[in-house]
């Protein structure tokens, strides 16, 4: 079996994190421009979900502490910047995502960000750990984004905007008249 120098992978794996960082850009700003629905925000923290199978490999495993401080480190404080950015507008009955000129700027921060840490963190735990480490912040970033954007749909959807009616916040629903 060939052995890969540790220098090459971590220039592989900044040079990965740069070609999906731009893809996601790329793809977000398209996205922009088709309507948002529930399928669309549900897929991708699930399709990502199938990463977890990486821990199948014992070179990957990490302490469950670390495991966990990653995801959470990704949930409250990665995830921050995407929340602030996503805006929702109704047009024509349909959710599109509002485009934020400060999106792909927050993308690429969080790139600089994970790459400086990616830097330090290499130095303590091996590569592959450190992908598990950054897969695990990565998700729980994703993971909260997206149950934000669950939950501000189900907002418009229960606001009756969908319908190109908008309802009144005095009215009263229809099945709780006597």
């Amino acid at each position: 079996m060939a052995h890969i120098s540790p220098s090459y992978l971590q220039i592989g794996s900044t040079v990965g994190a740069l070609v999906m960082a731009l893809l996601v850009i790329f793809v977000r700003l398209r996205a922009s421009n088709r309507p948002v629905t529930i399928k669309k925000i549900i897929i991708p923290p699930l399709g990502m979900a199938t990463g977890f199978l990486m821990f199948v490999a014992p070179q990957v495993r990490v302490p469950w502490l670390w495991a966990l401080a990653a995801f959470l480190v990704g949930w409250f404080l990665f995830s921050y910047p995407l929340i602030r950015s996503t805006k929702f507008e109704v047009s024509e009955g349909q959710v599109f995502a509002r485009r934020s000129k400060s999106f792909v700027v927050i993308l690429f921060a969080l790139l600089i960000v994970r790459t400086v840490l990616h830097q330090v963190i290499d130095e303590y735990v091996s590569i592959p750990q450190s992908g598990a480490l950054f897969f695990l912040l990565a998700f729980g970033m994703i993971l909260r984004w997206r149950v934000f954007m669950l939950k501000q749909y189900r907002s418009i959807e229960a606001s009756g905007e969908l319908n190109g009616n908008p309802v009144p916040e005095s009215s009263t629903p229809p099945n709780a008249q006597s």
